[in-house]
């Protein structure tokens, strides 16, 4: 059918690091606001998030959202049920990986352009 969401095998995942929510949600069928619940509920779905606060899936949560999206709605899995299916495989959360050396040089640009504005603002508040 037409509505019905990707399959797992034929979800062709693009070659990038970060993925937005509305790319993750093209790729998998899966809707923002079932995302993000999926959030809340699984402890392996830990996305980034970009300085404007965006949330930054990587291959590795779209793989994990697909096989969620297997268990609960082909399987016939209860979110705890899926819960246990990953803890059994070993499949806990990771920890966050540190922002890219890009992200984090944009970081630093930004907080001495903000200090520079602040000087520049306190020399003009004297004068």
């Amino acid at each position: 059918m037409r509505g019905d969401p990707p399959s797992e095998q034929t979800v062709v995942i693009p070659d990038k690091l970060y993925f937005k929510i509305g790319e993750v949600c093209r790729l998998t069928g899966i809707k923002q606001h079932v995302l993000r619940y999926w959030e809340a509920e699984f402890p392996i779905l830990r996305p980034q998030r970009a300085s404007s606060r965006q949330r930054l899936y990587r291959r590795v949560d779209v793989e994990n959202i697909l096989t969620i999206r297997r268990l609960l709605q082909i399987e016939g899995y209860t979110i705890a049920g899926a819960r246990k299916y990953f803890a059994a495989r070993g499949r806990e959360a990771e920890p966050a990986a540190a922002p890219p050396a890009r992200e984090e040089a944009s970081r630093r640009l930004f907080h001495q352009i903000k200090d520079e504005l602040c000087r520049l603002r306190s020399f003009l508040e004297r004068g």
